[in-house]
């Protein structure tokens, strides 16, 4: 190691409060007024709102051989299968349009609100909200008593260039067009399923998927506005016939008819992408909530094949932080509420001075910052200023807080330079502080650094040990200096009149040893050494001489 590497030794570790029940995260066990610019992170497990069956759980059952009842079985308990009784849906396609198109390659029929049908021929038709359309052949548009119901005839009729099964209803709502599929229960989940999933899932997998996703249309049917269900994530993701794939055709064929039953109704069965391990309780994801018997929270041992089981650190800009928590200053540390099914509830910012900014919820925050789900956890990385310049040679302890941030490397940048060069990874403690002891050979600056962080930097001064005493002839006084600084003159002070007054100097000599000649009289003296070379001032111990006056 060379003269110009700090001398250290390691003595590491940081705080995770574990988020079990409803809890909130305790106290940060540093002085917060004095943490240099924490930096914050925020990782977690799962992706979705928690609430029912785990879409990637269920993939990792039907690869372990468990068949799809035992699959709902598990992420809806006290349930049981049984046959569904509606048979057909409306599905919302367009609404507020001012123009549709609709076409066929095939003639297809159009019955108006009289119970009018008429023909129309094989192609394309752009409509408005005055219904008008040339039919039966005749060459002029006329114009139609709506609702209009279009029938296809051997090919499917397409509404903006997606095809769907069953028939378009087109109306006009406020001035503007609104189309509804009317279709099969059936072929919809044709749409549905691998909308959800990826189709080359197992079978078990598609089978439950395709239960579910059968329950949950018949369990969340719009009322009023004339249609059953949305065509997006407000209901479920609907594609038409471009998203059908014979594997989840096939296993909604082979589930046909079958829902998910409690109390003889049937199931809210919400579903969601992964879990992180466990599921949760509806009444944790959605406050106000009642319980439900069946949406309760529980473990999803193999959910571990999501990729987004566990998610990796990512760095939140600390001003960004800020204004999700609703503080006007900086934010210096976080408190987390955790709910019954591991999950975030509320968080809650702290400023200086401990000041503890509003409760906000884990939902809001979540979509804030574009997380995966509300089971996080939000990290911080920053260290504590030193109060007071280091005597060369001398060990202190640098401290600080790497919590929840993953590995942690101290990294040095020495006086004029501009590189960093890492100088060991540290294991943090459970309570969630760093503390490294070190021995500076001159002034340094210290930072941590994760895979995607780096703490602010904090400046660690050192001066020189200055050492002195009284000449044994009584010439003056003779002492040592460390680092050995040849030729740096120090100056010999004594105290008068509350100020230090230098009396004396010397030059260091290439052994790092001086004398000054004076004749001592009663008093306090110091020696001196001035800054210099990376070097914060240094003086030795206050030396009486004689009783003080």
């Amino acid at each position: 190691m060379t003269a110009r590497v700090a001398a250290f030794v390691l003595l590491v570790a940081v705080l995770v409060p574990a988020a079990a029940g409803a809890k909130t995260s305790d106290s940060s066990p540093v002085d917060l007024t004095r943490l240099v610019s924490p930096q914050f992170v925020v990782t977690g497990h799962g992706w979705g709102h928690g609430v029912g069956l785990s879409q990637w759980g269920a993939y990792g059952y039907a690869k372990a051989g468990v068949t799809y009842p035992k699959i709902l079985a598990h992420y809806y308990p006290h349930t049981t299968l049984g046959p569904a009784t509606l048979r057909r849906v409306r599905v919302l396609l367009a609404q507020g349009a001012t123009s549709v198109v609709i076409a066929s390659e095939d003639d297809m029929r159009v019955k108006d609100a009289n119970g009018d049908a008429h023909t129309l021929a094989a192609g394309s038709y752009k409509l408005k909200p005055g219904l008008k359309l040339a039919v039966d052949d005749q060459a002029k548009p006329q114009k139609l008593a709506g609702p209009l119901t279009f029938a296809a005839g051997s090919e499917p009729l397409s509404l903006g260039g997606r095809a769907y099964r069953g028939q378009l209803e087109l109306s006009v709502a406020g001035g503007k067009l609104q189309v509804i599929n009317v279709v099969g229960l059936a072929q919809y989940l044709w749409g549905v399923v691998p909308s959800e999933v990826p189709d080359d899932w197992p079978a078990e997998a598609l089978k439950a998927q395709a239960v579910v996703a059968r329950s949950y249309a018949l369990s969340h049917l719009q009322k009023g506005g004339g249609f059953d269900l949305f065509s997006d994530t407000r209901s479920q993701v609907y594609r038409g016939i471009a998203a059908e794939v014979d594997s989840t055709t096939g296993a909604v064929d082979a589930t046909a008819g079958q829902v998910v039953l409690y109390g003889g109704k049937v199931a809210s069965t919400y579903y969601f992408s992964t879990s992180g391990g466990r599921t949760a309780a509806i009444q944790d994801v959605w406050p106000g909530s009642m319980p439900v018997p069946y949406l309760v929270s529980v473990p999803d041992p193999y959910d571990k094949a999501s990729p987004y089981h566990d998610w990796k650190p990512a760095a939140i800009a600390p001003a960004k932080l800020a204004k999700v928590l609703k503080m006007d200053g900086p934010v210096l540390d976080v408190r987390m509420t955790m709910n019954g099914s591991q999950r975030v509830a509320q968080i809650a910012g702290v400023g200086p001075g401990g000041t503890v900014g509003p409760a906000v919820d884990s939902a809001d925050f979540r979509q804030a910052l574009d997380l995966r789900s509300t089971w996080f956890t939000v990290g911080e990385l920053g260290l504590v200023q030193p109060s007071a310049p280091v005597a060369y040679g001398t060990l202190f302890s640098l401290t600080g807080l790497a919590r929840a941030v993953g590995s942690v490397t101290v990294e040095q940048q020495q006086a004029g330079s501009t590189i960093w060069t890492a100088v060991s990874t540290v294991a943090p403690r459970t309570d969630g502080t760093v503390s490294v002891a070190l021995t500076p050979t001159e002034t340094t600056q210290y930072r941590l650094r994760t895979d995607v962080v780096k703490s602010k930097p904090v400046t660690v001064t050192v001066m020189p040990m200055v050492k002195m005493r009284a000449a044994i002839d009584g010439s003056g006084f003779v002492g040592s200096s460390h680092p050995v600084r040849p030729g740096t003159i120090v100056q010999v002070q004594r105290r008068s009149a509350g100020r230090w007054t230098p009396v004396a100097g010397a030059r260091i000599d290439s052994a790092g040893r001086w004398r000054a000649t004076v004749e001592p009289r009663p008093g306090a003296y110091r020696a001196r050494l001035p800054a210099s070379n990376g070097f914060a001032a240094g003086t030795s111990a206050v030396l009486a001489v004689g009783p003080l006056p």
